[in-house]
């Protein structure tokens, strides 16, 4: 399983080990949608007994990011457009206000990462893994979100994007050719109006360069649904 799972380390407990590294693994699309995840092979690859990801797994399935059948083996969902256009209405809503609410609230340390994480994925493609390139996606999401002061809708877009993991694992299986296309040499252009705004303290110009970047993937995703 080339997962990027790595053993858990005593310093934090087994079973909390295992969740965290599923939860990032799931958010940017490690798994293929309708994959099913065993406890044996699981437990194996980070080297635990079954009860820790039994345990991590009922736990991410409690968030909708896995259904788990009745042998205890956990499934990643099957995607559809309709799931898809859903999700991405959803992530307007939060992620739109979780943006606007940092317009006012991102401190210029805030700001300099958002602006590393921009160009570091600017110049990552070609040169790192796609996964590399989404894992700089999703911390330059969540280092803006953070700067909402708001827990609650934190929490319910890092929900919302685990659910959204298995439309990333389809984005990641073309994303070379993306990246190739005309559309493709302005990937990151949403984030750059994003920063923009953002040293504006503009919080309508903010949220709608997020909205703007959420429904350019889903843009990009219909088609792949089909």
């Amino acid at each position: 399983m080339d997962s990027g799972f790595v053993p858990v380390s005593r310093r934090v407990t087994i079973q909390d080990g295992v969740y965290q590294q599923l939860r990032h693994a799931l958010m940017v699309g490690r798994f293929d949608p309708g994959q099913t995840l065993t406890i044996a092979s699981l437990a194996e690859t980070f080297g635990t007994s079954h009860m820790p990801v039994r345990e991590a797994l009922r736990r991410l399935a409690a968030e909708n990011a896995l259904e788990i059948a009745s042998n205890g083996s956990a499934r990643i969902p099957a995607i559809s457009i309709a799931r898809l256009d859903d999700l991405c209405r959803a992530r307007v809503a939060v992620e739109g206000l979780a943006a606007e609410l940092a317009s006012t609230q991102a401190t210029d340390e805030a700001i300099g990462t958002l602006e590393r994480l921009t160009t570091a994925h600017d110049a990552s493609s070609g040169e790192e893994s796609i996964y590399e390139m989404l894992v700089k996606n999703r911390d330059f999401h969540f280092t803006l979100y953070r700067c909402s002061g708001s827990d609650v809708l934190l929490q319910i877009a890092e929900t919302l994007w685990l659910r959204f993991g298995p439309y990333m694992r389809l984005l990641s299986r073309h994303l070379e050719q993306i990246l190739r296309s005309p559309e493709g040499k302005n990937f990151t252009r949403h984030h750059h109006d994003a920063i923009a705004a953002l040293r504006r303290q503009d919080g309508t110009g903010l949220r709608q360069a997020i909205n703007a970047d959420i429904g350019a993937t889903q843009s990009l995703l219909r088609p792949l649904c089909k």
